[in-house]
């Protein structure tokens, strides 16, 4: 689900203020006026505040931490686009298709942090024209689109981070290595050789860990592939969230509920878990045949993180690239130039039809 940009008057010109990258205030473009964002009145420690799991699945969080939001999907693209206030027409971030309100409306948790964006669009634009042009066989052509091509898009895109501590009970087996000699007939002569083997014993036990701020993207709307590449993020950074950092972006609203977020979070912790039990059980070689987690203390929290996101077509084919808001990191679609892979066929070719006719000649000694 897509949210309408937030829009903040200059008190100096009437103008929108719109949040300036790497910046703790709004600039306005107008007039240069600018104006700081205050503190959040509860401070970080409450703002940051966990929610408890167990009580937001049986829809018992405190009002407070609740919104209704007027969505409608996008005719084109089916993305939920929200409208704020007075809105009934809007613009679809992601394909520009235009949309216009109904009467529905969805109870959804509100963001409880942001991450600013740290990169203008200048810089994120540099960073996506670099990572084009340093990958092999990449259209000269759309490298050159990209860097004279529309701008891009600034996009908030949601996140869960979940909390949990975990006791895990496991049965499996333990396998050391050991060697054994054999006698075998080499070119008619005796010869001795190593062979190894595994000796396997049953090993039980149990793991513990506690997890923090274990990630999942809560949106549909762009790949999960590339957004799970964007990693790392600082979440150190965050922000209390406040709407003015969303000032001159577009904020998208999640469509990954909080039920298949904690699903994904267990994947995540499962993963993590195993390694754990391995090392747990020790020796060369290790098989586990059942692990039963316990979860305790769950909690969670619903944050934005800065995406830039762009959108070209090229002899007649979309691509889409992301780039992290506060690292530069970028992923995307990875174009070709056929006539740059058939030149380095035919280069290759030449170069091994030369070293075989240099062979033939006895150039090569």
């Amino acid at each position: 689900m897509t949210k309408a940009e937030r829009h903040f008057p200059c008190a100096a010109c009437g103008a929108d203020l719109r949040f300036a990258p790497g910046q703790t205030h709004l600039r306005c473009d107008h007039c240069g006026h600018e104006q700081d964002i205050p503190a959040a009145p509860e401070g970080r420690a409450l703002a940051f505040g966990e929610h408890g799991l167990h009580a937001a699945l049986r829809d018992a969080l405190p009002p407070g931490a609740m919104e209704e939001v007027r969505t409608t999907p996008c005719p084109s693209c089916g993305a939920l686009v929200e409208f704020r206030g007075a809105e009934h027409a809007t613009e679809c971030p992601f394909c520009a298709t235009p949309v216009v309100t109904t009467t529905g409306t969805n109870r959804q948790i509100k963001p409880q942090a942001v991450l600013p964006f740290v990169l203008d669009e200048r810089t994120a634009r540099q960073a996506m024209t670099n990572w084009l042009g340093s990958l092999w066989f990449a259209p000269n052509g759309l490298v050159e689109y990209a860097r004279k091509g529309r701008a891009l898009n600034g996009l908030y895109v949601p996140y869960w981070t979940f909390d949990a501590a975990t006791r895990s009970s496991y049965v499996g087996e333990r396998g050391d290595h050991y060697y054994e000699t054999r006698t075998v007939m080499v070119d008619g002569k005796q010869q001795t050789e190593q062979v190894q083997k595994t000796r396997w014993r049953a090993a039980r036990g149990w793991v513990s860990r506690v997890f923090d701020d274990v990630l999942v993207l809560a949106a549909q709307s762009l790949p999960r592939r590339y957004t799970d590449a964007l990693a790392p993020w600082d979440l150190g950074a965050l922000k209390p969230y406040r709407e003015d950092y969303l000032s001159g972006f577009t904020a998208e609203g999640y469509t990954i509920g909080l039920e298949e977020g904690w699903a994904r979070a267990q994947e995540q912790m499962a993963a993590i878990i195993d390694g754990d039990v391995r090392r747990d059980i020790g020796g060369d070689e290790q098989r586990v045949h059942r692990v039963d987690t316990e979860y305790s203390a769950e909690t969670f929290k619903h944050i934005l993180l800065p995406v830039w996101m762009a959108a070209y077509k090229y002899n007649d084919k979309s691509y889409r690239f992301v780039v992290n808001g506060q690292t530069g990191r970028v992923q995307g679609e990875r174009p070709y130039s056929a006539w740059k892979i058939a030149f380095a066929i035919l280069l290759a070719l030449a170069l091994a039809g030369a070293l075989a006719w240099a062979n033939q000649k006895g150039y090569l000694g």
